[in-house]
């Protein structure tokens, strides 16, 4: 398929630039998987739309408040570091601007000046290995905690009020430079909720890269070389799902990450066992699942990676259908926007 196939004319003022207050108060379209039915509903509605012995599966990833804005020593020169990957220790991968007047042996200064980093070296795409020197903290999260803000996605304009917005209420392992958004939406009183009602919930841990912001470039979709981003799946959440699958009910992923640490293990593996590891997965039309049963997940960009995923989880046709029925009620979109429920 092209990746022309998975455009859709998308409004700019649907992109929702800030959560939904109260989280559960999102729309929700329910997507038939087989019959391509749609029906409007709220996210909070989810208990009613969902069988009691299902198992939704979400991503406890933490987001790094990994965007450092400081200044370079010496000239004073503004500057910013984005922290995207731990090399070793208190070094770390990271996104430098502007990139070209950083080089081996230079300094930036953070905050109130307790926090460093030191340049390293230049890798051949340009970014920066780091080392941070702290004082005043046993860790480095705790300096960023103190100096960093949120590594937004780009098309949010808006800041934030409070840093928690941009967090499951789940969000435990920390390690994401992107939050697994479909996980927004949920509550601690919708989660309490769905379990009352025998709905269960199991966690794997995905750390989601910014990489799954960067746009497909090539025309023929099976040229696309998808980012590797860091998986696991430990012996509870693998027993719930087995044990769910043997009853006859359904393993549903909240989310794309969810859905794609489920997949990379079934397609490794053969079955969803106790497990961790890099994925490099790419889902699209053709793909045969083989772990999950329904999907949650949000409206996501024209012809991105994740809404070739959805169409090959409910088809080609249904998805775009539902996208352009999306748009036409109206639907935020994005990050902050809406859900769709695909079962």
């Amino acid at each position: 398929m092209l990746k022309r196939d998975f455009y859709f004319d998308l409004p700019k003022e649907l992109i929702a630039q800030e959560p939904c207050t109260p989280r559960d108060a999102a729309r929700l379209l329910c997507l038939g998987r087989q019959d391509g039915s749609i029906r409007h509903k709220v996210f909070r509605d989810l208990p009613e739309l969902l069988t009691p012995g299902d198992l939704l599966v979400v991503n406890n990833s933490k987001v790094l408040p990994a965007r450092l804005i400081g200044h370079k020593n010496g000239t004073g020169a503004a500057c910013e570091l984005l922290l995207l990957r731990q090399v070793r220790g208190d070094v770390w991968e990271c996104l430098a601007r502007p990139g070209k007047r950083l080089h081996q042996g230079n300094q930036v200064v953070f905050g109130d000046g307790s926090l460093t980093g030191t340049i390293l070296e230049t890798k051949s795409d340009g970014n920066k290995h780091v080392s941070f020197q702290f004082t005043g903290a046993k860790t480095l999260y705790e300096k960023l905690d103190a100096f960093g803000k949120m590594p937004l996605p780009p098309y949010i304009q808006k800041q934030l009020e409070d840093q928690s917005q941009y967090q499951t209420v789940y969000a435990k392992e920390l390690g994401s430079a992107a939050a697994p958004t479909a996980g927004l939406h949920f509550t601690p009183e919708l989660m309490d909720t769905l379990r009352a009602r025998g709905i269960q919930f199991a966690e794997i841990t995905l750390h989601v890269g910014l990489g799954t912001f960067r746009p497909v470039k090539e025309e023929d979709i099976t040229d696309h070389k998808m980012h590797s981003e860091w998986y696991c799946i430990d012996e509870a959440t693998a027993r719930k799902i087995n044990d769910t699958k043997a009853a006859g009910y359904r393993v549903i992923a909240v989310g794309t990450t969810s859905c794609r640490t489920l997949e990379a293990a079934a397609a490794t593996y053969g079955d969803i066992r106790p497990c961790s590891g890099d994925t490099d997965i790419f889902i699209y039309p053709g793909y045969e699942y083989k772990a999950i049963d329904g999907l949650i997940t949000n409206f996501h960009l024209p012809e991105s990676t994740l809404i070739m995923l959805v169409s090959a989880f409910c088809g080609y046709e249904n998805t775009m259908h539902a996208y352009k029925v999306a748009v036409e009620q109206r639907y935020r979109f994005f990050s902050f926007g809406d859900a769709m429920l695909i079962i």
